[in-house]
């Protein structure tokens, strides 16, 4: 697709090769959602987000895997921070998506754009032994195999996401899963990813998102699903709020990325990236 209204960006990184692709589209109105799924489609990245100024102070933003739109996608949105940071200036843009208003921080730091997502309000939901046996029977893991020190948990914070702790690395990085039964048990659940981690330290998580009602087999970087972990962490006082913490993803896809979730003591969770063009 060649059209100037598109401009793909990857999030998470300072290099078009790591991070996450997604692609931005800006224009005075929206498309139809026809038009733009089959445009996110086309791109074929995990997300595309499409924007146009509001009646009021706020952007209207909406975001369109290759095969369903969703409600709020976390690398776009970093991505569009950093895409309106160059058009318009550093500044703090709002965002309105379809599940509020979401604050975005751009900074220029060391000749790059960083940006920085508020969340809206993270909640969270009791995850069924049920549920979990199933996904962790699609996965191929064993009950044994996790970390009992972060139980698994639904959690959202824009989207809903189940989070699943690895107990070692060596678990976290042998993944292959059954992609169209784990599809249809997430579509069953309204889970947008997995949020799979490894804790490799008080500040340092390894996380790894397979994200297949989107068509996608796994994420190099999911901001959304950052913060929907930083609130479950909050909420269950596994970390000591105000905390920041560094997610390293997307290494073993060979597009390493970085996100800083930073975690106040109440409020949403704010995850914090650079993002550059890519050619």
């Amino acid at each position: 697709m060649d059209d100037k209204r598109l401009v793909r960006l990857s999030a998470f990184t300072d290099s078009p090769q790591g991070g996450n692709p997604a692609g931005v589209w800006v224009d005075h109105a929206l498309p139809d959602a026809a038009t733009m799924q089959r445009i996110a489609a086309e791109v074929g990245y995990s997300e595309t987000a499409f924007v146009a100024p509001a009646a009021g102070t706020a952007r209207t933003v909406r975001y369109f895997s290759p095969e369903a739109e969703v409600p709020f996608c976390g690398h776009a949105t970093i991505a569009t921070g950093a895409l309106l940071g160059e058009m318009d200036g550093d500044d703090t843009y709002r965002l309105s998506t379809s599940i509020g208003e979401v604050p975005v921080d751009v900074r220029t730091r060391d000749g790059l754009r960083e940006a920085a997502l508020t969340s809206v309000e993270p909640r969270q939901a009791e995850a069924s032994d049920a549920l979990v046996d199933e996904v962790l029977t699609t996965l191929g893991w064993q009950r044994d195999e996790l970390d009992a020190t972060i139980p698994p948990m639904r959690a959202y914070a824009g989207a809903w996401h189940l989070v699943l702790a690895a107990g070692s690395a060596a678990r976290l990085a042998d993944l292959n899963y059954d992609f169209d039964a784990l599809k249809a048990l997430m579509l069953r659940e309204d889970l947008t990813t997995l949020q799979l981690v490894w804790r490799e330290s008080d500040d340092v998580f390894h996380a790894r998102n397979p994200f297949p009602v989107g068509g996608v087999v796994e994420d190099p970087a999911t901001g959304a699903a950052a913060a929907a972990l930083g609130g479950y962490l909050r909420a269950a006082a596994l970390v000591d709020a105000p905390a920041t913490l560094t997610l390293r993803q997307g290494e073993v896809m060979g597009r390493p990325s970085r996100l800083r979730v930073e975690i106040p003591a109440q409020g949403g969770i704010v995850v914090r990236g650079t993002a550059v063009r890519i050619s």
